[in-house]
């Protein structure tokens, strides 16, 4: 099968094109050779930036694909210019969307992809409308799949938190130092390795089960983030020491840090993959405290775990609530 891929360096493009190689397809990738690429030998290379509507569909307009994955179409303007650029073109056009289209609280736990999309934040608005337009181009002759990735992590990136990306969070629980988790810790989640969200997209390719269809592709071990924390300390041959802090209180003292834990983790965010099962092949095998494991592996032989002496926030932060807790303490119990 020739397959391109657009976007090709990030974590699930990277796993999905290993994959491809990996079966002997012509897997050719388009991006603008900016971020370091860890692409098979194999795979043919196109710099270019699709952002740049006009050159980007001109040079698309020299060749014709079996199947295309669109891994970095954020906006309305990105889904009308792949449209132009692949109507007559494409056998199947695959696109990476997010259960973030679903938005804050589910309405059931597992949703399935008949949940109701009511984004919170500007990145799930606008992956809801490149589905509604890329829909529309289906029932128009251009065969689309919709796929939903949760969070997904692996080697070549780090692990999430509550407080962001920072791997300081990685050193802080390796050194015995305590980290922030939001809220009593309680709340549900679920990731999902990049090996595994890449055999979704796969086994979407050329599948007419797949066509017009959309996709959750996520997470299945369902962890309260007490559970996700200890599971990165057991990776990491330590024990987590939580504080919790409120949601909304690291909304106003840390709001670029917490903008995720504000906007998506303060919600249990749980998925059904039954149909992806059914009809992709889509499968669930790399355990959490394992997939860590070979993440942090990564990490550390690419000396990315930063020294988490050098960025004091997060011990500021622990220290100003524990004050502040134990002041309102003395306060409200004061004879």
């Amino acid at each position: 099968m020739k397959v391109l891929i657009i976007g090709g360096t990030g974590l699930i493009s990277t796993a999905i094109t290993r994959q491809l190689v990996e079966r002997g397809d012509a897997v050719t990738v388009f991006n603008r050779g900016q971020t370091p690429a860890r692409i098979p030998e194999g795979a043919r290379i196109l710099l270019g930036d699709r952002r740049d509507y006009p050159a980007f569909e001109a040079a698309m307009a020299s060749e014709t694909w079996d199947a295309v994955i669109d891994m970095i179409c954020y906006q309305p303007e990105d889904a009308e210019s792949a449209i132009r650029a692949f109507q007559g073109r494409a056998g199947h056009f695959v696109f990476c969307s997010t259960v973030c289209v679903y938005g804050g609280m589910l309405s059931r736990l597992p949703a399935d992809e008949n949940e109701p999309r009511t984004p919170t934040g500007s990145y799930g608005h606008n992956k809801v409308a490149c589905e509604d337009r890329f829909m529309e181009a289906h029932s128009q002759s251009f065969p689309v799949t919709i796929l939903r990735p949760s969070h997904t992590y692996g080697e070549g990136g780090t692990i999430v938190h509550s407080l962001g990306w920072k791997t300081t969070y990685l050193d802080r629980i390796r050194r015995g130092k305590p980290v922030v988790v939001h809220g009593d810790g309680s709340g549900l989640w679920a990731s999902c390795h990049i090996d595994d969200v890449a055999r979704g997209f796969v086994g979407a390719l050329g599948n007419p089960k797949a066509f017009g269809q959309s996709y959750n592709v996520t997470g299945e071990a369902w962890m309260t983030w007490n559970e996700y924390t200890q599971g990165v300390a057991q990776a990491l041959g330590s024990e987590a020491k939580i504080t919790h802090i409120p949601t909304d209180v690291l909304g106003k003292v840390a709001p670029e840090r917490a903008g995720m834990t504000v906007e998506i983790f303060q919600y249990n965010s749980v998925f059904s993959n039954e149909k992806a099962k059914r009809d992709l092949g889509f499968r669930y095998t790399v355990p959490w405290v394992e997939g860590v494991r070979r993440t942090v592996a990564w990490l550390d032989e690419n000396h990315r775990i930063e020294n988490s002496d050098n960025d004091p926030f997060d011990d500021r932060l622990i220290a100003a609530w524990e004050r502040l807790t134990d002041s309102l303490g003395q306060e409200v119990n004061r004879p």
